[in-house]
């Protein structure tokens, strides 16, 4: 199938052509033609399987025919969890929608940053994509009004209700014209995102694709067993040795993911890191610099664990486990994208064990182990 039998406007074909686009993801080809009809869509997919241009894509040609707005009456919103994603579905939307007959305005509103631009350069937009507490503030200044809406997106949308959105989500509901399209994105399928589908979808298409445990088949996983307080210096070990340039390091806190980093710099490696206690600006630098590949090491915490593309990653490694057994998937599930194949590293302390093999029969599978008491660290 190709993206010329989903109904698409030649213009938006025209660009995705220019961008050697050629063959749709499974999720796309089911959404694409739903949300083209204007059907309210639960969209379940595995993280890498291209969730987000399944909703651009259609509502991008939709926009075409339905440009006509008045000023700071947005026509789209799509809610995310976090600032780095709302910068990259809003970098999609601008990628698709610029080179159009009529170009589409998108623009991405998110905390820690000051809000005096956003506030400026949300006249004449079309698409907002926005977190729940700034775009609440942009609300209560009348710097946009949301009584325009045509479409609602909630992208990792069991995310925002896990994090402790709800109480944002509803005010937000409450500013939205009751009759509008409503667009659910996620990886995982939880009992809050199955509560609020009840309320918010009228008679959804609903679109499973390929369960996680499928994904993951693509990913090598390792787990080295190691005693705690040697888990930096066989980090390093296994960077070096491996001649790594691109590793995604998690942490379970910000103080140890600035502590792992710090450490990795100390030894000769090329490492920040990125986390909620950081400020936007330094958070999205350490995000450029090691997508464009100018630091070796990310190290993070779950922030980075749903929702951010980066391509052909090639290594994740956890540092210290999750709390649940999902998060582990999904922050294993940043390398492996696309079908391409991925490595996965767990270092295994012994208060980890058992946490470890919660992990492992969730997931039904098995990890490789590898023993590490006599391997020589120093100088590591």
């Amino acid at each position: 199938m190709s993206f010329t039998t989903l109904g698409l406007s030649s213009s938006l074909l025209d660009v995705l052509s220019g961008k050697n686009y050629t063959k749709p993801y499974p999720i796309q080809q089911a959404a694409i033609p739903a949300i083209l009809n204007g059907k309210d869509v639960l969209g379940i997919a595995s993280t890498g399987s291209g969730k987000t241009a399944s909703f651009v894509l259609p509502l991008l040609t939709n926009l075409q025919g339905d440009l006509v707005i008045k000023n700071r009456h947005v026509t789209v919103l799509v809610l995310v969890p976090t600032r780095e994603l709302a910068v990259q579905v809003q970098e999609v939307f601008y990628t698709f929608g610029s080179g159009l007959p009529k170009p589409v305005k998108s623009m991405a509103v998110y905390g820690g940053v000051s809000i005096n631009p956003q506030m400026i350069g949300l006249q004449g937009v079309n698409v907002l994509v926005a977190t729940p507490g700034r775009l609440l503030e942009l609300v209560e200044s009348k710097a946009v009004h949301l009584s325009g809406i045509k479409t609602l997106v909630l992208d990792e949308a069991d995310k925002m209700l896990n994090l402790g959105f709800k109480e944002e989500m509803n005010r937000i509901f409450a500013l939205l014209p009751k009759k509008r399209q409503n667009l659910l994105f996620s990886a995982t399928l939880s009992d809050d995102l199955n509560n609020i589908n009840q309320f918010l979808l009228h008679d959804p298409l609903v679109i499973k694709i390929a369960a996680e445990t499928n994904t993951i088949d693509l990913i090598n996983q390792v787990a080295y067993s190691v005693e705690e307080e040697r888990k930096g210096p066989l980090l390093r070990y296994l960077i070096k040795t491996n001649d790594w340039q691109q590793v995604l390091v998690f942490t379970s806190s910000a103080y140890k993911a600035d502590a792992v980093a710090d450490k990795l710099v100390k030894n000769g490696l090329g490492a920040e890191a990125i986390h909620s206690k950081k400020s936007q600006r330094a958070r999205t630098e350490a995000l450029r610099q090691f997508k464009s590949g100018d630091i070796q090491v990310l190290v993070t915490t779950d922030l980075l664990a749903r929702g951010i593309d980066i391509e052909f990653l090639p290594c994740v490694i956890n540092y210290e486990l999750p709390r649940s057994p999902k998060d582990y998937i999904h922050r294993i599930g940043r390398t492996g994208r696309a079908e391409s194949a991925g490595e996965a590293i767990s270092l295994i302390a012994p208060d980890d064990e058992h946490h470890f093999k919660i992990i492992q029969k969730k997931m039904g599978k098995q990890v490789n182990r590898i023993e590490t008491a006599e391997l020589i660290l120093r100088g590591y």
